[in-house]
């Protein structure tokens, strides 16, 4: 099971259609859900102890979603960058060697709460670049059906 946690609502209709065809391909691999958590409403111009408060609210929600036996990857710039092979190699270890179910979880445009990132069990970067949260979950939904057909030997990759 792949679970992936998103932080707000998807709004955009291309990144649905993207995230809805990649969802619809995996069906052959894994048992696949998409969670989506309130964001916190905040105004333009916060100050740390402001942002602190939000990030905690949200990581509150996310945490909630996640259950106890989930490995979980959180999503952050700070993680370690992967090759797609050595990504896909990752997670077949992890399904053969009893992590069944596997979260990832994409924070809101704050980032995630520190008792988020303590509950990971790893932390994933797709490099540097900043990317909106909403388009990392399409970006990163295809990495992971980019692993299974690594792992699964179609030629998919290239």
């Amino acid at each position: 099971m792949v679970k992936i946690i998103g932080v707000g609502k998807l709004k955009e209709k291309y990144l649905k259609q993207g995230i809805a065809e990649y969802a619809k391909r995996l069906d052959t691999f894994c048992k696949l859900e998409l969670v989506e958590v309130a964001d916190e409403k905040a105004p333009e111009k916060l100050s740390a102890a402001e942002m602190a408060t939000v990030k905690e609210k949200e990581g509150a929600r996310i945490l909630a979603k996640i259950k106890d036996r989930e490995y979980v990857y959180a999503l952050a710039i700070e993680g370690k960058q992967r090759a797609s092979e050595e990504f896909a190699a990752e997670l077949d270890h992890l399904a053969t060697y009893g992590h069944s179910a596997i979260t990832f979880v994409i924070g809101g445009s704050l980032g995630l709460a520190p008792a988020v990132m303590q509950r990971s069990d790893d932390q994933l970067s797709f490099g540097k670049l900043t990317l909106p949260h909403q388009l990392m979950r399409l970006v990163l939904i295809e990495q992971v059906y980019r692993g299974f057909m690594i792992e699964a030997g179609r030629p998919y990759h290239k």
